[in-house]
Formats: structure tokens, C-alpha cells, sequence
């Protein structure tokens, strides 16, 4: 009898973690990839994948692009390009080791990069991020067999198809230190698996992870490639990441209102609010409509200084959030927290629709 995904796993699956010091100590990749192991029944091994902030202190000051390659022509291609447009410090292999169950990896390189100011005044008008989004856009759309894991400062993707722990040994996150570690198990409700379509989604120094399944996709979408990004992925989650970089990047919106903007409230619930707040909330939806977000999420995002986890407005989908001293936790269940820290303190379910940001204590500072 043909089994169906229902009858073996749940539907709605996905399992998503985080560990951050908020201090900005760093830690290797081993309490991340037992948090999210814990979680393997939620997964089917279609994907896993981690985010890590902070693991290239040698190069923070430069774009670090993790791109995944085809064959050798697409890896020349990806470098002749990028030699034409950036300043290109060091490049390499990414470190992997082989593991039973991984099969039919890309090639992975890295790429340590700065812009160069001429080519950034040019076309770009000096804005540094959008030029370089301009390109990560023009190589996964132009450049046949390449596409860019991950292209922010001092931060990395490390994901595939696989499930997490397997990947976690695939790409040696021990060997890897970070203030921030975001993990993933499962893939992508309605695409293929593949190795680019597996989470975090990333642009510049923003990364997602997500669990559940947006229906507003389409108007998401449309919406989003107005403003020059390409969802080449087809994928929600994809779409969910561009519209943070949108809002906060370009728009220079707080991480509080672009996370509003995509968990507003219904008209009815406008309807029935004092004047004032009905005047604000209206202009919002009639401005920023179309970055409404329905469905079931939660997410968390992963930020150059922080991170924060949103669920939607009715929390479809759990996520749990505790803290012991420095190091907050979020993940889709208690005992993914529990497994890394039995003694965590502060444990609570996150809440629908509010965002809940964590950030270093240096940038809380202003430093």
C-alpha cells in the first residue's frame, strides 16, 4: 500500500532551534545539533541546515559567501564574476567530511569579498548591501549550476539535503565557533528537495528559519519582486526573508514594525479600535498589504546583532523560548531546550504575533 507523508510522520512537521549568547561569547557547534536532533521525528531528511554568527573573526569586515557549485565550469564562471566585482581576499574549499548518508553533495566554496567602491557607486548609487544583494540575485538566476547559500559579514549557512545532525557532521560545526547557532530539520512544505532550497534562507546578514506553511505566497511574491529580488526558489520561506530585508533594509523600518506589518491584525479587529490606533493600523495594511503573511509560521530570524522569533497571530505552530545566564533558547519543543540545559530557567511559550528580539549586549549598548 502507498504510504502517504500523514500516515509516518506529522504533517505539519519542521523543527526549528536557536542558542545565542547574548554576552557575544562564542560556542562550537555541538549543544545546536543535539538541540535539533532531539527533534529528528519532526523531520523526513529532506533537509537541515544551521546559521552561525561570529564564526569568521579573521574576516568580519568582509562578505563571506558560501556558494554552492554545480561542477567545475560553474565554480570558474562564479569566480570570474566575482573577481570582476568585488575585491576577492581568499577563497577555498568549504571544509566538509564525508558522511554514509549524504549523498550527491554540490561542490561548496567560500568566498571572502569586498565590494568595490567604484563598481558600488556606480550601480548602486554607494548603497554597499544593495549592491551586494544585486549580485547574489545575478548569480543564482544567471549563472548556470551556482547558487549563494549565504552572503553576510562574519556569518555562514551550512544546510542540504539530509537531516540536520547529518549535516552538522557533514560540515564539521564543531570546528565552528558562534555567538548565534539557528538549526532546521525537515524542508520546504511545497518545493523539491534540493540543496539550495533547504533552511535557513539567508540574504546579506539576515537568515530564516521557519516551520509551517504560508498560503499568502503568491502575493508575497509579486509583491516582493518590485523591489528587485528574485524568489528563484519558489518557496515561502524564501519570500519571508526578502520581506525583512525590504522593510528594515530598505525601508528602515524596526525589526517591531516590519514583524506588525507581516502579523496585522484583521479589519474587523481595526474596526473596533479608538480612532487614532484604527488611522495608524489602516495605513499600514493599505501601504504594506501585500507583506501580510497568512497561514501557520513560527519563525526565527537570525540578525547581525541579535535575533528574534515570531509566531502568527493565532500561534499555529509552537515555539517555546527559556534562559540561563547569557544564553537564551528558543526551539519548537521543551525538550530540544531541556537536552542542552536541564536547569533553564524562564520557560515560556513565545506568543502569537508579538516578536520576542534577543540582542548582544554590546549592541543594546549602541556600540
Amino acid at each position: 500500500m502507498l504510504r502517504r507523508e500523514g500516515d509516518i510522520h506529522i504533517p505539519s512537521g519542521c523543527a526549528i532551534s536557536a542558542i545565542m549568547d547574548r554576552s557575544g561569547t562564542r560556542h562550537d557547534g555541538t549543544d545546536i545539533i543535539k538541540s535539533i536532533a532531539l527533534m529528528h521525528d519532526r523531520g523526513n531528511g529532506l533537509g537541515g541546515g544551521f546559521a552561525a554568527y561570529g564564526i569568521y573573526p579573521e574576516y568580519k569586515d568582509l562578505y563571506a559567501f558560501h556558494i554552492f557549485l554545480e561542477d567545475k565550469q560553474a565554480r570558474l564562471e562564479v569566480q570570474s564574476y566575482i573577481e570582476e566585482k568585488f575585491k576577492l581576499e581568499a577563497s577555498e574549499k568549504l571544509p566538509t567530511r564525508k558522511v554514509a548518508t549524504i549523498k550527491d553533495a554540490p561542490l561548496i566554496w567560500r568566498f571572502f569579498v569586498a565590494p568595490k567602491p567604484d563598481h558600488v557607486k556606480d550601480e548602486a548609487d554607494g548603497d554597499e548591501e544593495q549592491y551586494v544583494m544585486n549580485c547574489v540575485m545575478h548569480i543564482n538566476t544567471h549563472i548556470r549550476g551556482a547558487f549563494v547559500s549565504s552572503s553576510g559579514k562574519d556569518m555562514g549557512a551550512f544546510k542540504g539535503v539530509g537531516y540536520p545532525e547529518e549535516m552538522g557532521e557533514f560540515y564539521r560545526l564543531e570546528d565552528y565557533k558562534a555567538w548565534l547557532w539557528t538549526a532546521h530539520g525537515r524542508f520546504p512544505t511545497n518545493t523539491p528537495g534540493w540543496w539550495g532550497g533547504a533552511h535557513p534562507f539567508t540574504l546579506l546578514n539576515w537568515s530564516i528559519v521557519h516551520n509551517g506553511e504560508i498560503s499568502s505566497y503568491d502575493a508575497n511574491r509579486r509583491y516582493i519582486e518590485q523591489f528587485g529580488y528574485d524568489c528563484a526558489l519558489a518557496t515561502d520561506t524564501e519570500a519571508i526573508t526578502y520581506i525583512f530585508d525590504h522593510l528594515v533594509r530598505q525601508h528602515g523600518l524596526s525589526l517591531e514594525t516590519a514583524a506588525h506589518i507581516m502579523c496585522a491584525p484583521g479589519w474587523d479587529e481595526i474596526d473596533r479600535m479608538p480612532a487614532d490606533a484604527k488611522a495608524y493600523e489602516t495605513a499600514i495594511r493599505q501601504v504594506y498589504g501585500p507583506c501580510l503573511v497568512n497561514g501557520p509560521f513560527s519563525v526565527i530570524l537570525g540578525t547581525g546583532d541579535g535575533m528574534m522569533a515570531l509566531n502568527d497571530r493565532l500561534k499555529l505552530r509552537a515555539l517555546m523560548r527559556a534562559e540561563k545566564g547569557d544564553i537564551v533558547y528558543f526551539a519548537s519543543e521543551e525538550s530540544a531546550i531541556r537536552v542542552v540545559c536541564e536547569d533553564a530557567e524562564n520557560l515560556r511559550a513565545v506568543g502569537g504575533g508579538v516578536p520576542e528580539i534577543v540582542k548582544l549586549y554590546s549592541a543594546e549598548r549602541g556600540n
